[in-house]
């Protein structure tokens, strides 16, 4: 298993839940991904929303992507991304996005990636053994 292997998973399927915590109450949404790649797992917010709050107050995050019966799970740390290049990318990529956010020096505009954490998949072959799944931690470049 090799990081690739969560990286194209992700890619190919972008819908996920994120789960932040604030306080001891945790929030779970779902996200629709923007792309992984050997860097991390990318997504996009506004600075105004409560995740994003969540996320400077507390950078440990937990990602479920799914496709059928096969789940991918993702805990790790969140690192913001503060580069006007990618952010001009997405409100490219992202063309609903300029309804509201006017060029990439907007402030309300927020890139974050989940930049280390520990991965594995889930399938109902290993159900009741989950302490047995092989994981893989991981550091983005």
């Amino acid at each position: 298993m090799e990081f690739q292997d969560f990286v194209d998973f992700a890619n190919k399927n972008k819908t996920c839940y994120l789960a932040t915590v604030e306080g001891n109450q945790p929030h779970v949404r779902a996200l629709g991904m923007w792309f992984a790649d050997d860097n991390g797992f990318y997504f996009q917010t506004e600075s105004v929303k409560s995740m994003t709050g969540q996320l400077r107050k507390n950078n440990n995050v937990e990602l479920c992507f799914t496709e059928g019966m096969k789940v991918m799970r993702i805990m790790g740390k969140v690192e913001f991304v503060n580069d006007e290049a990618l952010k001009a990318r997405v409100l490219e990529e992202r063309p609903f996005l300029k309804d509201f956010i006017m060029s990439p020096k907007d402030p309300i505009l927020v890139l974050f990636r989940v930049v280390s954490g520990e991965a594995y998949f889930w399938t109902m072959a290993n159900n009741m053994k989950e302490s047995m799944i092989e994981r893989l931690r991981f550091t983005a470049e």
